[in-house]
């Protein structure tokens, strides 16, 4: 082979290489762009904790009437976002917070069925978390209390080799759009919520 040969198929493998790049790195670019309107930070969600939790599908409320045995129990919020009651029978909890839940309660059982009914509510199981994409063992895991995003991925066996550990794609109830947060991050994991770890280019 002549040299101007040689020296065509290395320009022509340059370029080659160079393109390829420019193509990946667009191709992370479009990606970081997807979430870049939507980034979260510790203090854009400080109003996102146990206490003003809205109950959803898969949660599990403990309910107690007070001298009223029979009435009290644990019970599913269904796929409906009800949950089924003694006397009360179907009853819409999911989106709502255990205060109202517990006055709604109270409101109904006083209503033909008790007089001046004490009653409390609680999440006796919050709904799952789910933690996909690039990590070991991916799925869903059960909530625990002070769980942050760290532990979430940890929990699902860490990242995998190809995984980009710069940020996590989250979907959370009451966020319109997935949320990029860069990593590393402190925010507290909420029940419900997808991480997504994504893979990186190159």
């Amino acid at each position: 082979m002549s040299n101007m040969s040689v020296h065509s198929v290395f320009r022509h493998q340059s370029v080659l290489s160079v393109i390829a790049i420019a193509i990946l790195l667009a191709l992370q670019a479009c990606s970081d762009a997807t979430y870049s309107g939507a980034a979260l930070t510790n203090a854009s969600i400080t109003r996102a904790n146990l206490n003003t939790y809205k109950v959803g599908i898969g949660d599990k409320l403990r309910l107690e009437v007070y001298g009223e045995k029979d009435l009290s129990g644990t019970f599913d919020v269904n796929t409906n976002g009800t949950i089924s009651l003694p006397l009360i029978g179907e009853m819409p909890v999911a989106g709502q917070d255990t205060l109202a839940i517990r006055q709604d309660i109270t409101s109904r059982l006083a209503n033909g069925y008790l007089k001046s009914p004490k009653v409390t509510v609680e999440v006796d199981t919050y709904r799952q978390i789910y933690v996909h994409g690039e990590v070991r063992t991916g799925g869903a895991f059960p909530f625990k209390a002070g769980t942050r995003l760290r532990d979430a991925i940890a929990i699902a066996g860490g990242y995998t080799y190809r995984a980009n550990t710069s940020y996590v794609v989250l979907s959370r109830e009451g966020l319109k759009h997935d949320a990029r947060v860069d990593m590393p991050s402190d925010i507290l994991v909420m029940p419900g919520d997808n991480i997504r770890i994504p893979e990186r280019f190159f």
